[in-house]
């Protein structure tokens, strides 16, 4: 039997926290080699063993969104080889299901979500997830005018030219379709062509592509669109963004709709009349899988009634009336030749096994992780030993057992080191944790490389031209030893080193000035604070609002008895472990310091609320007792979309109470502090409905 880690109720919460963040970065960079190298080292079904043991991390300890998690990320930052393009409804990602249960817990959460009567049905249209490359389609007039690829959600590439070879994209629509359409789908080459091209590929000595989809992305981004139409490829569409006029009330008409406008549809598109259809047209799918002529990777059910989709809305990431419920992880046998250890920014030691190459799902793999030395044991993992190896999605695979009927009689049990790999300091690890860490600090190189890599990421400060390489040369030479000497470095300088010459030096010293002018969001998240993710410093950015007014806040909230920590741990998302990190963080006198000189280098914009003509926006608002016409999560989601904060806990910064039955604590709270406090229905009148 397969040992399996233990559950997330199992875990403590610093033992949470340590799993969450090691998880993050594997998925973070395994992302990055799906989405924007096209060359995945894992199969999908290791990728989404990963991810699903994040989310689930996240929904036990819902504190836990830190700077690499995934989840609240999409794809990764478009290549520079094609202009930009700004989406103007940005492109999102999809939530994951593994089983059955899974997809049956989704509906249950709409329905508490949505509270709609017991009788009312859950109708879900079941779409094939087709294995390509995302891309949303512009047509301004009824004319093709622009394809962009997702990118990372927000900004992708402009590939119009090799989109316009395709033979499923109409260059003109019917008069009856909007005047502004971005029309979204997936590009994939089939199977046949797919053969056919890695032959063509082999004969002339060119390179052979691993999968059909690494085939169709590395055709859709050539230079040369004449490449691209040499080679067969497809599309399914499923969905819009920006659009003039919505002149459908459910999905299911709006697929109908994108038919007759001439745009091809998934035959195997299925309506379902609740949970079960749903789990049966999965079935029905998975069974016609194998003659399928592309490959799918799942079925996607997405909510048919767009007015509930609207109230539904979004997450970080993903929309939260849809989920994608994944085809079984795929599964091979290597040999496991060695062990390796890596450091992470905050010091954490996490094992990767060292792996024979293998084919799974089409992807070579050759290095999975461990996840930390409790996994080792359980599994007892030694080198020399044959593995059973899944791959669980877009990124990275996972050993799942050893096979012991397979063991050299010579294998000796993994040690753990008690020294960094890196800087030879004690690493440590604490009573309630499951990592041990490197306490070295800021004097090892693996940590301070790291946390620099960590500054200039996608989500960060995204300095183009900046990469992770560029990043160890520079401070291996000492060109950069903190944050703020990024900001320092001259094309002068630049130009003297192997490899660069006066423009490329230019280039890069305009780029980093450019980036000179940052949100306080991103900046708060480019610190790399243990648990500080996107969502978190957005949280953080829009609660205090200025960079001065966070670190004047944060310094009186060292003082646990103060109205200040109060206000830290009141804001809804952040609980005491999380706010522990930002104090602790901020109370390091290096790292006081670092904002010191950061601050003087860079202009840190302030967080501006979204333009609202809300009653509600600015507002602090607590939402307490027993709401019946909205459940709480959609309340929440409102008053956020409205430009109100929303917080967990009343204080005298508190601007509302929203109170239903059984207030409790916090109604008596606000009593005492004179906040006004409504009803439910007045706050839905407040809001207009």
């Amino acid at each position: 039997m397969t040992d399996t880690p233990p559950q997330p109720d199992d875990l403590t919460p610093a033992q949470a926290a340590s799993e969450h963040a090691r998880l993050a970065v594997e998925v973070s960079e395994h992302n990055r080699l799906y989405y924007q190298d096209d060359a995945p080292r894992v199969s999908d079904a290791e990728y989404d063993a990963l991810f699903r043991r994040l989310q689930d991390i996240e929904a036990r300890f819902p504190e836990l969104v830190t700077p690499e998690s995934p989840t609240q990320q999409v794809g990764a930052e478009p290549t520079s080889g094609f202009a930009k393009v700004r989406h103007a409804v940005p492109m999102l990602s999809l939530a994951n299901a593994f089983d059955d249960d899974d997809v049956i817990d989704f509906v249950a959460r709409v329905r508490r979500f949505l509270n709609p009567p017991d009788d009312e049905p859950v109708v879900l249209v079941a779409e094939p997830k087709i294995d390509g490359l995302s891309v949303s389609l512009r047509y301004e007039y009824r004319t093709f005018v622009r394809g962009a690829t997702r990118g990372d959600g927000a900004e992708g590439e402009d590939i119009t030219a090799n989109l316009r070879t395709i033979v499923d994209i109409p260059a003109e629509l019917p008069e009856d379709a909007p005047d502004i359409l971005e029309v979204r789908g997936e590009v994939f080459m089939p199977k046949s062509e797919f053969a056919a091209l890695n032959a063509r590929q082999a004969a002339a000595d060119d390179k052979v592509f691993a999968n059909p989809r690494n085939a169709a992305a590395g055709s859709l981004r050539q230079l040369d669109p004449s490449i691209t139409a040499s080679r067969t490829l497809r599309l399914f569409t499923y969905a819009w963004g920006e659009i003039s006029e919505e002149p459908f009330g459910t999905h299911w008409s709006f697929l109908e709709r994108l038919r007759g406008w001439g745009f091809p549809v998934n035959p195997l598109v299925q309506h379902c009349d609740g949970v079960e259809e749903a789990l049966a047209a999965y079935n029905k799918i998975a069974e016609a899988r194998p003659t399928l002529d592309y490959d799918i990777d799942g079925v996607v059910y997405k909510i048919n009634r767009l007015g509930w989709q609207a109230r539904l809305g979004f997450v970080s990431r993903a929309p939260r009336w849809a989920i994608a419920h994944k085809f079984p992880a795929e599964q091979a046998t290597t040999v496991l030749q060695g062990i390796d250890i890596q450091v992470g920014r905050t010091g954490a030691l996490t094992p990767v096994a060292r792996l024979e190459p293998v084919t799974v799902g089409g992807v070579v793999v050759s290095n999975a992780t461990l996840h930390n030395e409790d996994e080792i044991a359980r599994k007892d993992v030694r080198a020399g030993d044959t593995v059973v190896v899944q791959r669980a999605g877009d990124v990275i695979p996972q050993v799942v057992e050893v096979v012991l009927d397979k063991r050299p009689k010579k294998a000796k049990r993994y040690k753990f080191p008690d020294h960094c790999p890196v800087c030879n300091s004690e690493a440590v690890r604490a009573d309630s944790e499951a990592v041990r860490r490197c306490t070295g600090g800021l004097i090892c190189p693996a940590q301070a490389v790291e946390r620099l890599k960590h500054f200039v990421s996608r989500n960060a400060f995204d300095i183009e031209g900046l990469g992770a390489k560029h990043i160890v040369a520079f401070w291996e030479d000492g060109l950069i030893k903190e944050p703020a000497d990024i900001f320092g470095l001259t094309s002068e300088v630049l130009a003297e080193r192997e490899g660069w010459g006066e423009q490329s030096a230019a280039n890069l010293v305009a780029a980093i000035t450019d980036r000179q002018h940052i949100a306080l969001d991103r900046f708060i998240y480019a610190l790399g604070i243990r648990q500080v993710g996107q969502a978190t410093a957005r949280l953080l950015a829009r609660t205090y609002t200025t960079l001065e007014a966070w670190r004047a806040a944060i310094a009186a909230a060292q003082d646990h008895e103060s109205e200040a920590y109060q206000e830290l741990i009141g804001i809804d998302g952040i609980g005491e472990l999380v706010a522990a990190d930002i104090l602790s963080f901020l109370h390091e006198a290096h790292n006081q310091r670092v904002l010191d000189d950061l601050d003087a280098a860079l202009d840190i914009v302030p967080f501006e609320q979204p333009a609202s003509d809300s009653p509600i926006a600015g507002k602090t608002i607590v939402f307490t007792g027993t709401l019946d016409q909205m459940s709480r999560p959609e309340a929440k989601a409102r008053a956020e979309a409205l430009g109100a904060k929303v917080s967990g806990s009343v204080s005298k910064k508190t601007d509302l109470v929203v109170a239903g039955p059984g207030a409790g604590a916090k109604g008596r709270k606000a009593a005492e502090l004179g906040v006004e406090t409504i009803d439910e229905q007045t706050w839905l009148d407040l809001i207009g409905g």
